[in-house]
């Protein structure tokens, strides 16, 4: 025998309406519309962390002092600034 548990949870007025407007077209009540959906997500595997990025450069002890990887374009700028002046 299945056991249910009455519960009361809070939502704005603009989220509830929707949650009711999806469960009257699934043909479902409100309650067993929320059950799926959280059962749905528990369900879910939680993602796996992502490695941190680690940059491996060869033959040096990294990029040069003062360049910002991060920014590719200063360095294409510094570039042309040597080339063209």
């Amino acid at each position: 025998m299945m056991c249910v548990m009455r519960l009361t949870i809070s939502m704005d007025d603009r989220l509830a309406d929707e949650v009711r407007r999806e469960a009257m077209a699934r043909g479902v009540s409100v309650s067993a519309f929320i059950a799926r959906i959280v059962d749905d997500a528990l369900k879910r595997p939680e993602p796996a962390p992502v490695k941190p990025f680690r940059l491996i450069t060869v033959g040096g002890e990294g990029p040069r002092p003062g360049v910002d990887l991060d920014c590719p374009r200063e360095l294409d700028s510094r570039d042309e600034e040597a080339r063209y002046g």
